[in-house]
């Protein structure tokens, strides 16, 4: 019976894990910023003096912005 439970669970959990978080990541709005952030938390972001915006993985990465290393 547990091993049906999890089947019919993980399923749902995969349909589900993919939130909001998932389509959106920080950049630094700065001229010279190279690198995209999962987390707005992140301490890559600890540096940026101009402003943090939220944007869409796909545009970052057209932007030529690369995943930040703290967070490889």
């Amino acid at each position: 019976m547990k091993l049906l439970m999890l089947y019919l669970y993980t399923p749902v959990t995969l349909l589900f894990s993919g939130s909001k978080a998932d389509n959106t990541v920080y950049v630094c709005d700065s001229p010279n910023a190279k690198r995209y952030h999962l987390k707005e938390s992140c301490r890559g972001l600890s540096n940026c003096t101009y402003r943090i915006i939220k944007i869409s993985p796909e545009q970052a990465k057209k932007s030529g912005k690369t995943l930040c290393r703290w967070e490889d």
